[in-house]
Order: C-alpha cells, then structure tokens, then sequence
C-alpha cells in the first residue's frame, strides 16, 4: 500500500495522463509529469517536465525513486503504432526494472478481439486486428517480466473513452457527439444500435490509483468499472437531451466506400481495422475491479451532462 508524499511518475498528458495528475496531487503525493514537450498544467503539485521516454536512461534518471511510474502514453495516430509503440514499451520496462518502481499501463481492449460475451480479465487475449496483437505483445512481455521478478506491473483496460476532456480527434464518440451538439447529422461509420461499453476518463484514471498502490493488483490486467453498456443511438440521444438539442440524425457511411478510403488514407485504413467492436455487442464486464478495490464507474448523467457542456462550448 502506497503512502501520501511518494513521487508518482506519469508518462503521457493526454487526458487520462492529466486526470491522474490532479488525483495523485490531490492526495497528497509528489506527481512527476513526463512528455516531450514537457508542457506544464494547471494542477498545483504537478511537476512537467520535458523527456523522451523511449530513453531508458533519460526516464529513468526522472523515475528515480518513484513508488509508481504511470503509462499514460499515447505515441501517435494509429499509422506510427508499430513503429512508436515497441521502443516505448521496452524503455518503460527497463525504467521499471531499474528503478524499482511498480509499472501501471493504461490500455485498451483490442486484444480481446470480437467480443462474444461481456470481457473479463479472465478472458482469453484474441486479437483480429494487428493494433490488438500489438496491446497484447506489450503485456505478455510485461507480464514475463514480472514472473521473472524482475519488475511489478498490472493493467487497466478500458473500453472507448467518454468524458468532458476528450479531444475532438480522439475516438468516433467524440467526433459523433460534437456533430450531433452541433445539430448536424452524423456520419456513423458502423452500426449504431449495438450495446457498447464506455469509459469515464475520470474513472480510468481512478482505476491506475488504485492498480498503483495495491499488491494484489500486481501480475494481472484489470477491466476499468464502467457504466451499463449504451448504442451509439442512445450516447447521442443522451447527450442532446442533456444539452437540449435536437434527436441525433444519423447516417451510416456504407463499409465499401469505408474500405476504398482505407487504400489512400492510412487513418482510415486503421480505423477500418477495429469498426469490428461496433458491429456486434463489445461489452466489458469491470465487476471483479469494483469488488477487489472499491472503484466504481462515476454515474452515468453526471458524466453525460459534464460532456455535453463541454462539447457544445466554443471549440467544440
């Protein structure tokens, strides 16, 4: 169990990153942010500082003495994953290994693949898609290391990310929310009407907390508790009667026209590669993460109208 005033080592301030960061320093404990720009926040407390984190040596000499080093990371757009994403995995290991400190990975669900039934954490890894495989080699080899004894770490696993700080390039669900705020009507690339799980960004963030300071999270992936699963139909519906707009409009783009865009735009190409989790039920079950450390998913018209104010401001 982790005390107040430890330093806590976050890499990546992307909103996951940053919400974590007002956690820790609300706490009580020294919260070091890591990114390349070394771009500051607003959190008192906070200390950002600038670091190539695919420098072992370079994060490293940040995380000495950290309790929990946090990865928060985001490398880039789908295309560069492969490319950006095994060098950062390997420095965020050697960091681990180096410095002592417990290894807290924020990731996603593709390496569950097609969703048969609700995911656990006792489900099987089977990615269809080559991003999904890539999530599942970064934890299979953190989790060798940490049955080498070599390091301790522990997962959470979220499903598509939902909340008042989500970038308008971050996720479909954003793009979707921001069209339909703005009375326009959305272009869906997939089927709307099938349950979906979605994750609070505080909640998430909630979840690393508690995965950091808890033994019993170590050598595990853990599903962030998240709210009952909704379609894409009834998130806008939420979101518009939250925000007194008009019911969404919605269109779906057909799949082949979807697939000649993949062929001269890489984004889309990738984003092709998981519409998978949308075309069926994609529903995650967090129970075990609520029973074993108390995290529950904020409620759901809490983080509905916190949402929707956000995305019908200027900007949006």
């Amino acid at each position: 169990m982790s005390s107040t005033d430890e330093l806590h080592v976050i890499v990546g301030a992307g909103p996951v990153g940053t919400a974590l960061a007002a956690r820790l320093a609300a706490a009580g404990h020294r919260v070091r942010l890591a990114t390349r720009s070394g771009r500051s926040t607003d959190t008192p407390g906070v200390d950002a500082v600038a670091v190539d984190a695919s420098d072992s040596a370079a994060l490293s000499a940040q995380a000495a003495g950290a309790a929990v080093l946090y990865n928060c990371a985001n490398p880039g757009p789908y295309p560069v994953w492969e490319e950006k994403w095994p060098p950062l995995a390997a420095s965020l290991l050697r960091t681990t290994e180096v410095t002592g400190a417990v290894l807290v990975t924020a990731s996603n669900l593709y390496g569950y693949g097609v969703a048969h039934e609700p995911m656990t954490r006792h489900t099987p890894l089977d990615p269809v898609d080559h991003k999904g495989a890539l999530r599942a080699r970064m934890w299979e080899d953190a989790l060798a290391a940490h049955r080498a004894g070599r390091v301790r770490t522990a997962e959470a696993r979220s499903s598509d990310y939902i909340g008042p700080s989500l970038p308008a390039e971050s996720g479909l669900i954003a793009r979707y929310g921001r069209a339909t705020l703005a009375g326009r009507t959305v272009a869906v690339f997939s089927d709307s009407d099938h349950p979906h799980t979605w994750t609070a960004i505080d909640d998430v963030a909630a979840t690393l907390e508690a995965l950091g300071r808890d033994e019993r999270a170590w050598g595990s992936a853990w599903i962030v508790p998240s709210n009952p699963p909704r379609t894409v139909r009834e998130v806008l519906s939420d979101l518009a009667e939250a925000a007194g707009a008009t019911l969404p409009r919605v269109r779906r783009v057909p799949r082949p026209i979807l697939r000649a865009g993949g062929l001269v735009v890489p984004l889309l190409r990738e984003v092709n590669g998981v519409l998978y989790q949308f075309d069926g039920p994609f529903v995650a079950d967090g129970s075990e993460t609520t029973s074993t450390f108390g995290v529950s998913p904020t409620q759901w018209q809490t983080v509905i109208e916190q949402t929707a104010q956000a995305w019908s401001g200027p900007g949006r």
